[in-house]
């Protein structure tokens, strides 16, 4: 069980890159979230039969072909990078001398993998072997932007992207950093890796997203799977920011390399542990930033800690049906829609579809004064929260 321990020093976000299923940059997000339609699109060789087609929100090819420039997923991670730097800058961050490095993935970059792995690799020059391991693209990112200080990568399936701002907060705590830059990154989306999760009875191909992932309602089968690179810029200078984290936590639950412990207790003990973390009450959060990925199991998890913990207070919403299940990067993806929602005054909810939870939001929606709590569960057990609230840490 792990807690940042701050409740003083705040860190906030200030610079949101991003490239998904909607296109790259974070304009791109953000209009696809307004418009309720969800990014995945009918993809051939998606199917639960290889020969046909399937829904699944691939992030788009940008043009360009492997080669100087890199892999798609090199240059994804990097677009994302370049974009909350500049997005920093523009709101007069200036990094000081020790911007740490933050990289969340879990399956890094499979379609190179695959390449190498078939008759193709036989012909895999060193550069084409190296952008095979996960230390380049963080290598690239370094090195096009002059930040020398700690890297770390972070892998905690589905809750990268929380562990990942919890792993900053106690860079921070430490004075191992002035600044952190966290990018969180999956673009994994293979037919035969998008397959094997519709055979774990988790992921829906045959129909569009938002009449199979019905997260808090009636009829939800399971989720779309998507792919992301998100990237923040999480600074303690008094710079105007989207959010401030004010704090965060993560646990295990030690049970099953895929099932939730069917009492949800150690979900709603990490969630505690994040609320007394960021030195809030369950009363004080205004909006569930669920996990959401419309599946039975979680869907039977997030409703018990509403009652438990919340007491069914909190509006909650999830944006899996628009942005799909994005894996590593899912918890970025969401996080990004939370910080851009309080600048904009806006939470980008889905529409509902069928009957609902009563505290689920409704298509977008103006948002109120109040805290967001963030929940990831990831695979094999992984529980996380971050608690954001609105603005700067000076407004917090």
């Amino acid at each position: 069980m792990v807690g940042t321990g701050l409740t003083t020093d705040l860190m906030s976000i200030t610079g949101i890159g991003a490239v998904t299923g909607y296109g790259w940059g974070r304009e791109t997000l953000w209009e696809g979230l307004l418009s309720g339609v969800p990014a995945a699109r009918f993809e051939p060789g998606y199917g639960l039969d290889p020969t046909t087609g399937g829904w699944v929100a691939l992030v788009p090819d940008d043009g360009a072909a492997t080669g100087a420039d890199g892999t798609r997923y090199g240059r994804a991670v990097l677009a994302a990078v370049a974009e909350a730097v500049a997005d920093a800058q523009d709101r007069g961050w200036s990094p000081g001398p020790r911007v740490g490095l933050v990289n969340a993935a879990v399956l890094g970059d499979v379609r190179h993998w695959l390449a190498f792995s078939g008759p193709g690799g036989t012909d895999f020059r060193g550069r084409d072997f190296l952008r095979l391991l996960p230390s380049t693209p963080v290598s690239v990112v370094n090195q096009a932007f002059g930040f020398t200080g700690p890297v770390i990568g972070v892998s905690a399936a589905c809750s990268s992207a929380n562990v990942a701002m919890v792993q900053a907060q106690l860079w921070f705590a430490a004075g191992l950093v002035d600044d952190v830059v966290c990018v969180a990154s999956d673009l994994s989306a293979t037919p035969e890796l998008v397959r094997q999760f519709c055979a774990l009875g988790a992921a829906v191909v045959d129909t569009e997203s938002l009449d199979g992932c019905r997260p808090f309602q009636e009829g939800s089968r399971g989720f779309s799977v998507g792919e992301a690179a998100v990237a923040f810029v999480l600074t303690r200078d008094p710079v105007p920011a989207y959010a401030t984290v004010l704090g965060g936590a993560m646990n295990n639950e030690a049970h099953h390399v895929v099932s939730l412990e069917p009492s949800h207790d150690r979900v709603v003990e990490c969630v505690r542990l994040a609320l007394a973390d960021a030195g809030v009450d369950a009363a004080d959060i205004r909006y569930l930033n669920a996990h959401g990925t419309g599946t039975a199991q979680c869907d039977r998890a997030e409703r018990d800690l509403l009652t438990r913990v919340f007491a069914d207070r909190p509006a909650v919403y999830s944006i899996k049906p628009l942005a799909g299940h994005c894996q590593a990067a899912s918890g970025a993806v969401e996080l990004a829609a939370a910080a851009l929602g309080y600048e904009r005054g806006v939470i980008p909810a889905p529409p509902a579809v069928a009957p609902a939870h009563h505290r689920m939001l409704d298509g977008a929606t103006a948002a109120e004064p109040g805290l967001t709590a963030k929940l990831s569960l990831g695979m094999g057990g992984n529980n996380s929260m971050v608690v954001l609230a609105p603005g700067s840490h000076a407004a917090a």
